[in-house]
């Protein structure tokens, strides 16, 4: 489980106890990775006397802002053959993990939650935010990914081989990561679920209509850009010098 983390010195703490409660109940094994990202207040202490604690729990810090950066560098240096993306504000339950790991799993290369396929249900969240997501939501279909309801939720799933190859190339590190992962795993050719959850909203969240729709587009054609110019090819295998 990798989750970056920028001031987050309120909201880590309870998640990070939630998680732990989760993770008791289970017969497999897990790693948190933490990915501080330059923050502010306490976030790093806290972290750390977490890891202290508890030894499934690392803590990496890239200094460098960017959502899109932490998370790939935590995706990359995780190890799990099942890597999930969570927010630190856990708006998602914890239990519903389970919907993205075998028997779940076993037939999909990514699962990505969401909040608006069938059967997933919003809790307190204001009907202008809903609005603000659907023109996000629509912006991407029109100009990047026409077969996905929600694509920004930020809890995902990728296999670790599956990880491993959509990172290494993933060149965004604003809010567009998450288009163009999917973007890319697209032409790659692998499966991809939406798995409806129950979502809560946090009152705390910096989501801007304008400034992120603009940001969105902008995004969008520089995934399009990268793409013409080969930025997200597969390497080419290397011939045996002997």
């Amino acid at each position: 489980m990798v989750i970056p983390a920028f001031n987050e010195e309120k909201r880590l703490p309870p998640s990070l106890q939630k998680i732990d409660a989760f993770l008791k109940t289970q017969p497999y094994e897990a790693e948190v990775v933490i990915v501080e990202n330059g923050s502010q207040d306490n976030t790093a202490k806290m972290a750390f006397e977490y890891a202290a604690k508890y030894p499934y729990i690392r803590v990496m810090q890239v200094t460098t802002r960017g959502k899109g950066r932490a998370v790939k560098a935590g995706m990359l240096a995780a190890e799990g053959q099942y890597r999930f993306i969570c927010d630190a504000d856990l708006s998602m339950p914890i239990d519903e993990l389970v919907h993205f790991l075998p028997p779940y799993a076993e037939d999909k290369d990514i699962i990505i939650a969401s909040r608006e396929a069938h059967g997933a249900r919003r809790v307190g969240e204001p009907l202008y935010r809903h609005f603000m997501g659907r023109i996000n939501s629509l912006i991407i279909k029109l100009f990047a990914l026409r077969g996905y309801e929600d694509t920004q939720c930020g809890f995902k799933m990728f296999k670790g081989h599956v990880a491993d190859d959509l990172f290494t190339v993933q060149q965004l590190n604003g809010i567009g990561f998450d288009v163009e992962l999917l973007f890319i795993a697209e032409k790659r050719g692998y499966s991809v679920k939406e798995q409806p959850i129950t979502w809560y909203f946090d009152p705390y969240s910096t989501m801007r209509l304008v400034d992120d729709s603009l940001h969105m587009l902008r995004e969008i054609f520089e995934i399009r850009q990268n793409w013409r110019r080969g930025l997200y090819a597969k390497p080419e295998p290397r011939e045996d010098a002997s």
